[in-house]
């Protein structure tokens, strides 16, 4: 049974004649605002953002595209297939195209067939149609092989990204990243999207301030809907600039002017309405994700460029089915790595490979293996030739890097990268048992214990107090996402009145308040619901609940409801 910790511990509320509500004001001061902050939370400007100049090498990737402009190069921007990625490659392709530039392409590595990573074959191929330099997006810092080849071919590449460098940077024209050493920005938050969006931004500028260039009238604005979604995707954290811009950027997106994401909008019943952070992670992304995870012949890059809204729609219909194909292959993927695991003896990690995963999904089996186990999960694709492709998580709460843990066993490795949280690797099958000796090494080392899963919550709230004067402002204060998460309310003695099971097996609950002189009722949805908390459930009996406020939209009314995060009979005292 996972503990529960009160975050808020008792700290003051705010004056009750603030204008937001009292719940409002101790799910604020829980997290550490004090009156001072709140106004940054409630407005945050953009003329408070960050100089893009503070990027290192930011300065020298400007005169070096402003050349492009005068010499009419060929410029090729190279992105990786994720949204950060992709989304990144549109940015500075609309960037460069208002900026008056005519002659600008584009080349993704397919996630499949190619794999992740800046790759020479695809240097040489841009060099065959005559390309002068090359802009990388959320890719190529540990990539030296590539520019090596790149310089070997007299194409100068401007390397940006956000993931953590090697001791050694690529031999590039110029490195604009603000995790490498040297880099003072203070902007090692932002994602591959968000630095290709100050790369924008810097051009702008320049653009605007040299008499010899164009000065074309365009909003950068008009970018933050796909910064957005790469920001939210790509969990990074939702703090400083990035959660200004997200913050206007979800407007724009709400209002987006791209028939790609229009048509999607609508077959998602999303349009017309309000969204959230969780619209766009839970219910918006894994439609485009799965679009690169099953190599379809529609990209997401395809729905960011659309312009014609009766080819975009066309272009969903297709999503939608290509999204139908991914969740039946994760589905059964999920079952086949749980047998596979049934006899698992090894305590501070899970690895399973087969050649029955499809590539695509391994990030995703990674994942929802991470939850089961509570432990890091490593989950490889094996092809015919006995190679071994795979993804690395982190269950919620571990603190360990999965770069490092590989780092470790990298002596089984043919290569490996990421973030702490989430990572690839790439193996022979033959290697598999030295992957996992170095794997237990590494653990074994950082004395890993496993724990009790503790589950911290934001504050004790009853179901009178989640009314529309809340939930206007409760919107107000987001977006949610990594370093200013969903908040977690614990409700007090709920009674169970009614219970159904919905397709996939979910249950819709409905709860009854009995605590005030009124009686309260409201919807709550468990999503995948443990044998135990099967168990539990019975109608009737009074339970305690930690969960998720957030609106349902069915049949065009709106209610809120309560997303369960966890449960337990009101009699425990834990």
């Amino acid at each position: 049974m996972a503990v529960w910790k009160d975050k808020s511990k008792n700290k003051s509320v705010s004056d009750s004649q603030k204008p937001y509500p009292e719940l409002i004001g101790r799910l604020l001061s829980a997290r550490g605002f004090d009156d001072s902050q709140i106004d940054s939370i409630l407005n945050p400007k953009l003329s408070l953002l960050k100089e893009p100049l503070l990027l290192l090498g930011m300065d020298k990737a400007v005169e070096r595209i402003k050349r492009a402009y005068f010499n009419n190069e060929k410029i090729c921007i190279y992105a990786d297939f994720d949204l950060d990625g992709t989304s990144g490659l549109a940015i500075l392709k609309q960037a460069l195209e208002n900026l008056g530039f005519k002659d600008v392409s584009y080349y993704q590595p397919k996630r499949l067939s190619e794999g992740y990573g800046f790759h020479a074959h695809a240097v040489e191929e841009l060099k065959t149609i005559g390309i002068d330099l090359i802009i990388t997006v959320d890719v190529g810092i540990t990539s030296h092989k590539a520019f090596e080849k790149a310089r070997e071919l007299n194409i100068d590449v401007i390397l940006t990204d956000h993931h953590l460098p090697s001791e050694t940077l690529p031999d590039a024209y110029c490195v604009v990243n603000p995790n490498q050493k040297m880099c003072t920005s203070e902007l090692g938050y932002l994602c591959g999207a968000g630095v290709a969006f100050y790369l924008a931004r810097a051009l702008k500028r320049a653009f605007a301030e040299d008499p010899k260039l164009p000065h074309n009238e365009w909003d950068l604005k008009d970018l933050l809907d796909l910064f957005s979604i790469a920001t939210l995707t790509d969990m990074v954290p939702l703090i400083e600039d990035n959660r200004v811009l997200v913050k206007h950027g979800m407007v724009v997106l709400q209002n987006t002017k791209r028939p790609g994401l229009q048509a999607l909008l609508e077959a998602l019943e999303l349009s017309g309405r309000s969204l959230s952070s969780q619209d766009v992670s839970i219910k918006f992304a894994p439609k485009l994700n799965a679009l690169s995870r099953m190599e379809s012949d529609t990209l997401p890059i395809h729905i960011y460029l659309e312009e014609n809204l009766a080819q975009a729609r066309s272009m969903v219909d297709q999503i939608l089915k290509n999204n139908q194909t991914r969740q039946s292959l994760q589905s059964d993927a999920e079952g086949k790595a749980l047998a596979l695991l049934k006899d698992w003896n090894k305590e501070d990690f899970i690895f399973v490979s087969s050649e029955e995963f499809h590539r695509g999904i391994i990030g995703l089996i990674a994942t929802k293996l991470s939850q089961e186990f509570n432990r890091p999960a490593f989950v490889g694709s094996q092809n015919s030739e006995g190679m071994i492709v795979g993804s690395g998580r982190l269950p919620v709460g571990h603190e360990s890097s999965l770069v490092d843990a590989l780092g470790f066993a990298s002596a089984a490795l043919n290569r490996f990268g990421g973030h702490a949280a989430a990572a690839g690797f790439e193996l022979p099958a033959a290697n598999k048992e030295l992957l996992m000796e170095g794997l237990e090494k590494f653990y074994h080392q950082l004395k890993l214990e496993k724990r009790e899963v503790e589950i911290d919550f934001d504050v004790t709230a009853q179901l009178s107090d989640v009314n529309s004067h809340f939930m206007k402002w409760y919107d107000h204060i987001g977006p949610y996402g990594v370093g200013f998460t969903t908040p977690l309310f614990r409700f007090n003695n709920l009674s169970l009145k009614k219970m159904n099971e919905l397709k996939g097996g979910h249950l819709k609950v409905q709860f009854l308040d009995q605590g005030n002189a009124q009686e309260n009722t409201m919807d709550a949805l468990l999503f995948s619901p443990s044998s135990a908390q099967r168990e539990v459930l019975q109608v009737g009996k009074t339970y305690d609940v930690l969960g998720e406020i957030q609106w349902n939209y069915f049949r065009n009314k709106q209610s809120v409801q309560i997303l369960i995060k966890d449960l337990r009979p009101t009699e425990s005292t834990q």
